[in-house]
């Protein structure tokens, strides 16, 4: 067998034969090129299994197929315990990966051992320049008392080190908001490294699994466990941010179920008002309008100024597979 690669590129799919060859050429465009891609197929019913293999004439592809239908995330999770990398990148069977994406992801995150995985969105973050260090403590404040959230993230968003993402347990296989749970749990616990944003085109079309209609319900139940993550002992916030933070997520909670009676969707408010798990004694403490700070979650140094990257010592010949390797194996 040949040595592992730095990067594992896994790939879920279940029927994506319309959209399934793009992705998978989109990952083989990457100007970083030490990775393999995993193709993990969920027991499709059409083309798509026939397309990915035709890819395995390229060495670093190869294609797994279910025999039962697991489920999307427990399908996430199998392709993990496949990977051979010391990283895990996820990229959805119906997304687009910019030629860039990888290069501009793996060598900040050797160079930075203090971070378990990192972020790219859609759009830049909030606050100072990246790559954006976050501690515990500093992830809670961007998503409870900022203005720009973490864990609306989709696992198409990290770059794990594939050993934190196996320590983190993987994926809670609890519908299509394991995502959020993931980020809820991992974030109170270990630091994330935020990267520059519109690495990946995320593709909206309505065969994806947050388009069912129950997938609503799935994340009203999700973000119903943020209420008690900030009772935990582990919560990394201050006493007072913890109140503040409970404000912003009750008004938030309220805001979305007036929104869905708005929308003629009476059951999804009241599934969303009991999901959260709150007495009417702490509604009525709670319940107050929002305040949030755009510079809540950034790392600021001790006289205030936003923190500069050491972008030299993050940008080492992303190519060099056997210099990135000697970081890796050099770091703390």
């Amino acid at each position: 067998m040949s040595a592992p690669p730095l990067a594992s590129v896994l790939m879920t799919a279940h029927n994506r034969e319309r959209y399934v060859g793009d992705a998978i050429e989109s990952v083989l465009a990457q100007t970083f090129t030490d990775f393999e891609l995993i193709v993990v197929d969920d027991a499709s019913t059409d083309r798509t299994v026939e397309i990915a293999r035709g890819y395995e004439t390229d060495p670093r592809v190869s294609v797994v197929r279910n025999e039962t239908n697991l489920g999307d995330y427990p399908n996430r999770n199998r392709a993990s315990r496949l990977a051979r990398g010391r990283l895990l990148k996820y990229h959805d069977s119906d997304d687009l990966m910019y030629p860039h994406c990888l290069e501009t992801m793996v060598p900040p995150l050797l160079a930075e051992p203090r971070a378990a995985f990192a972020l790219s969105g859609s759009v830049s973050w909030v606050g100072g320049p990246c790559p954006m260090l976050l501690d515990p403590r500093l992830c809670y404040q961007r998503e409870f008392l900022g203005t720009q959230g973490l864990f609306i993230c989709g696992p198409g968003a990290a770059l794990f080190r594939a050993e934190a993402f196996r320590a983190l347990g993987g994926f809670p296989e609890r519908g299509v908001g394991s995502d959020y749970l993931f980020w809820l749990g991992a974030c109170s616990s270990v630091s994330v490294l935020l990267l520059p944003g519109d690495l990946f085109w995320y593709r909206i079309h309505p065969g994806q699994q947050i388009q069912r209609p129950e997938a609503a319900r799935e994340y009203a139940r999700a973000w119903g466990q943020a209420w008690r993550a900030l009772g935990e002992p582990s919560c990394p916030l201050t006493p007072a941010e913890r109140e503040q933070a409970r404000r912003n997520w009750v008004y938030g909670v309220f805001k979305s179920a007036c929104s869905d009676l708005r929308r003629a969707r009476p059951r999804l408010a009241l599934e969303s008002l009991r999901g959260a798990g709150m007495s009417l004694p702490e509604w009525a403490r709670y319940l107050r309008p929002a305040r949030r700070d755009r510079l809540a979650g950034v790392p600021l140094d001790d006289s205030g100024a936003y923190v500069v990257p050491a972008w030299r010592r993050a940008a080492m010949p992303a190519v060099d597979s056997t210099a990135a390797r000697a970081a890796d194996r050099a770091a703390p």
